[in-house]
């Protein structure tokens, strides 16, 4: 088995931590809790699948990344610096199995850049907090996290839209890029294993 990207759905959520097969979090809106099961009905008729698995050559799982269109996330328009544009794709939560692998989240966030060339989405949004917040790279990559150092992102071209407090909305825009570039950062993330002497490679979507 080759490692590689595996799409979220109500079919795969089973291979997903065990943390996010009932959480609601994003799709939940005040003291409003849908049942995931009709949420993920709406979104894979509306989009398709919501988020991607990463699995290592073994089968093991590295990580996990939910993602959709703005709309289906109501928690987005209630936090500090939202809400979120209706024109991009927002990136809320990831799940890395070891937080001594960033460069999984790294992997993640770029498979969702290209979905969303792919798709011709305007843009790609996340909630992140303020480089005065940042830590060290090792410490930043806890293994739940639903927002995001501000540096991580900003390495990724995201800009920073609104903040308040803590909080910011970065946005990256897709037109912006090309595949060059985004072949430009596989290739220094890649380069980053080879340094860590990490075998597994970057992998390429489906």
């Amino acid at each position: 088995m080759s490692s590689g990207l595996e799409p979220v759905t109500g079919a795969s959520l089973a291979r997903a931590p065990a943390v996010c097969h009932d959480c609601v979090f994003w799709q939940s809106h005040s003291y409003k809790r849908p049942p995931k099961e009709r949420w993920m009905r709406h979104i894979e008729d509306d989009w398709g699948s919501w988020g991607t698995l990463y699995h290592d050559a073994d089968g093991r799982l590295l990580g996990f990344l939910q993602f959709g269109p703005t709309g289906h996330f109501p928690r987005a328009r209630a936090l500090p610096a939202g809400p979120p544009s209706a024109d991009a794709l927002l990136v809320t939560c990831a799940y890395v199995v070891d937080e001594s692998t960033p460069w999984v989240l790294q992997s993640l966030f770029l498979s969702v850049i290209g979905e969303a060339r792919d798709r011709r989405i305007r843009a790609i949004e996340t909630f992140t907090y303020g480089q005065s917040d940042a830590i060290p790279p090792r410490g930043e990559f806890r293994p739940h996290r639903t927002i995001f150092p501000a540096a991580f992102v900003a390495d990724l071209g995201f800009m920073p839209v609104r903040t308040q407090g803590r909080i910011a909305l970065a946005r990256l825009e897709i037109s912006t890029l090309s595949p060059l570039v985004t072949e430009s950062w596989r290739r220094k993330l890649a380069r980053r294993l080879r340094e860590r002497g990490n075998p597994a490679p970057v992998p390429q979507r489906p």
